[in-house]
């Protein structure tokens, strides 16, 4: 797929791309392009603009997750946008498939979370004293369940901790498909895990009208 072919949404201000697995959205320690600079040269090429383009990171998702990307084409988006994520104004919506049914069809999940930087995972602790714990908040809904034994959730994200939905799944017993890290028994043929960013809403930055903005999701043929 082509970086045209990601474009889910495109205005003066902003753009939406649907990241696929093993993408990275922003420049990290492995060196491997990132969709943020493949941007800039994409746009630039394609819009034949001089000089610099301006390409702000909103949000990020991590490498083996696919879905809704969002980047601000102007100073001034990324700016407001960065306000409304702060006031938890931007609605985030993931699917995630899971191996084991969820205790109930529908929930919310209310975990301390700590990260741990050198393993690069997050953790459930009970210690909500701890100086590192940050409060994660989420409400889940199961869509469906597969012949295989597969089970699609739907995720509403309340907060932005790191890992934060393959963690608390995994904590709930609900470890994401492929997912070795949080609990899988076996990993995705790709190296992806079966998480994706499904939906953003927001009001947007400059017009100040709902926007909407929708990823399909990958495993049409398992449900």
């Amino acid at each position: 797929m082509t970086l045209a072919e990601q474009i889910l949404y495109e205005d003066n201000h902003l753009i939406a791309l649907n990241k696929l697995p093993g993408q990275i959205v922003q420049a990290d320690k492995t060196g491997d392009p990132c969709l943020a600079d493949l941007l800039k040269l994409f746009i630039k090429e394609r819009d034949s603009k001089p000089g610099n383009v301006f390409c702000g990171v909103i949000h990020r998702l991590d490498r083996p997750v696919s879905g809704v990307v969002l980047f601000a084409k102007t100073s001034k988006a990324l700016s407001r946008m960065n306000q409304l994520i702060k006031e938890r104004d931007f609605r985030k919506v993931y699917r995630a498939v899971v191996t084991q049914a969820p205790p109930s069809p529908s929930g919310h999940l209310e975990d301390y979370l700590v990260r741990n930087s050198k393993l690069n995972k997050s953790f459930v602790t009970a210690d909500t004293t701890h100086p590192e714990a940050k409060l994660a908040s989420l409400d889940y809904s199961l869509l469906a369940t597969s012949k295989g034994g597969y089970h699609l959730l739907e995720i509403e994200l309340h907060t932005g901790r790191h890992h934060q939905i393959r963690c608390q799944l995994a904590h709930m017993g609900c470890p994401i498909k492929g997912d070795l890290k949080y609990g899988a028994q076996r990993s995705n043929p790709d190296g992806s895990i079966s998480l994706h960013a499904y939906q953003v809403v927001f009001d947007h930055p400059v017009r100040h009208e709902t926007l909407t903005i929708t990823a399909p999701q990958p495993w049409q043929n398992m449900f």
